[in-house]
């Protein structure tokens, strides 16, 4: 990553903590937080936000 930004003279720009996780796929994020919920013993049900 260094020798990208010194060779392009581009700037670092954090993407921030949740990147690869829920803002590239939010729906594959939501199927893997409700799957751990139910390996937990808990059931699940999800309703839309208006």
């Amino acid at each position: 990553m260094i020798w990208h930004l010194l060779s392009t003279g581009e700037r670092f720009t954090d993407l921030g903590a949740d990147y690869y996780q829920a803002r590239r796929d939010p729906e594959r994020e939501t199927r893997r937080l409700v799957y751990k919920l139910e390996v937990l013993g808990h059931s699940v049900t999800l309703t839309p936000t208006t």
